[in-house]
């Protein structure tokens, strides 16, 4: 008998953050996430997301044991203002027990059905800065502090329970090498030429924290058009900028600026932080903020973050401009290897960015929906 309890404390919370940490126990290619930062972002005074959304946590239990969770999420802007009307959910994590899986995701179409929703998706976050998909291919390759690992097993719990797949999302690995200026260098001054633009490379990050508001405009406008899209707000921005920006090397942020001197480009870089996480194994003290410093400082491989370009300018040849400028970062640094997010398979411009450095398709994750029966 599987019975569901909702996690509202803090200590429930915990136990919800930290059930993967047992299903994955001694898994070599899972990377745990870090505790009370997780537990900050479903955190409802800490984390502005929930200015505009609600969520619901379960934990599911045989007997006393713990055998899985779910995270129901209901985004607000994608309900009432775009008029999405779609039940979310995320951080889903099962034992290989069809019973547990079913029961968490019918308390998800409950809430769905309560709030009269069309249809449910997942996994996915709360907005499109989280993680998102199930992995279905890549099994035998390090997660990313990014992306979320899975056993298996997970697909089959899910078409099984009637699910079927909503999109279809692809992460991809090439070389730096292969970001060969020949490619791109003759592109590079004549596209700076044409529509008269500039490089802006940084050293420190108080340089960026000024120019991150345009960064987060733009990120909005360039992905606008994609399904999935849900913008960020001002005050996520300031959220994010805390967050995130103040982690990220410096030197791998770059913005690319026109003649009036308005952001038409950005691209974010991260070093991999998966073998320092998984040495942290959740925490940062005493040694994880340590191993989390050395892989900031020394990683040879990156992740292509995020990239954004204004709709004006897109398939002109920006991307010349960035690349250039990271083959000088990469060079300087030895980085060996560049891996992408999870890119939806729809967006063929950034199939059309990537397609001369030879990449190749080392994982792939989707979600998956199914339709809700309104009471």
């Amino acid at each position: 008998m599987i019975t569901l309890h909702e996690a509202k404390t803090k200590q429930d919370l915990k136990r919800f953050v930290t059930f993967p940490f047992s299903l994955y126990k001694n898994n070599k290619y899972w990377v745990p996430p870090i505790i009370n930062d997780e537990l900050e972002s479903f955190n409802k005074d800490k984390n502005p997301v929930f200015k505009d959304a609600e969520a619901w946590f379960f934990l599911a239990f045989d007997g006393d044991k713990l055998v899985g969770r779910v995270a129901a999420i209901l985004n607000h802007l994608e309900v009432n203002q775009q008029k999405v009307k779609k039940m979310r959910f995320g951080w889903f994590d099962f034992i290989d027990d069809p019973s547990v899986s079913k029961a968490l995701l019918d308390k998800v179409a409950e809430i769905g059905n309560q709030h009269n929703l069309e249809y449910m998706e997942g996994p996915v976050g709360f907005s499109n800065l989280d993680k998102v998909g199930v992995l279905v291919e890549g099994f035998d390759h390090i997660g990313t502090m990014i992306t979320w690992y899975n056993h298996p097993y997970y697909k089959d719990h899910y078409e099984n329970l009637g699910f079927v797949k909503e999109k279809e999302y692809m992460e991809n690995k090439f070389p730096a090498k292969n970001a060969d200026p020949k490619l791109f260098s003759k592109l590079n001054d004549l596209v700076k030429r044409r529509y008269g633009l500039k490089e802006v490379n940084f050293t420190k990050t108080k340089e960026v924290m000024p120019m991150a508001d345009e960064m987060f405009d733009l990120f909005n406008e360039t992905y606008a058009s994609l399904s999935s899209f849900v913008p960020i707000t001002e005050i996520q921005k300031a959220y994010f900028k805390k967050k995130y920006i103040s982690f990220i090397n410096p030197e791998y942020i770059k913005f690319i600026k026109d003649k009036d001197d308005k952001l038409i480009a950005f691209a974010i870089v991260m070093p991999s932080f998966s073998e320092a996480l998984q040495k942290a194994n959740g925490k940062l003290f005493p040694f994880g903020l340590y191993h989390l410093l050395k892989a900031k400082k020394n990683s040879k491989d990156v992740i292509f973050y995020l990239v954004g370009i204004h709709p004006e300018y897109q398939n002109k040849g920006v991307t010349a401009v960035i690349f250039n400028e990271y083959y000088k970062t990469f060079t300087e640094k030895d980085i060996d290897m560049c891996f992408r997010t999870p890119e939806l398979e729809e967006n063929l411009a950034i199939k059309q960015m990537w397609k001369h450095f030879d990449p190749v398709i080392y994982k792939r994750r989707r979600t998956y929906r199914k339709a809700l029966n309104k009471a």
